[in-house]
């Protein structure tokens, strides 16, 4: 995981699901670390630090594009 980095921070899972289909879909290396444990335990996500996107240094400016575009396009934003 040294390689990758967090690029944003999310609360619950769904507030990032079209997001996650982005950037499978330009093949993205990411992960998205806390997912499990919040998902058991939803109301425990600001203690647990939320649900944090790292994404790997090499598409760190795809996947930044990516985010601008898609928080740019809708109505929710990322915190």
């Amino acid at each position: 995981m040294e390689h990758f980095k967090t690029i944003a921070i999310f609360t619950f899972q769904s507030e990032y699901a079209v997001l996650r289909l982005l950037l499978e879909h330009e093949e993205i290396r990411h992960v998205f670390v806390n997912e499990t444990m919040i998902g058991v335990l939803p109301f425990h996500s600001n203690a647990i630090g939320g649900i944090r996107l790292k994404v790997h240094q090499e598409d760190l400016e795809a996947a930044q594009r990516i985010l601008d575009q898609w928080n740019g396009s809708s109505h929710l934003t990322i915190v």
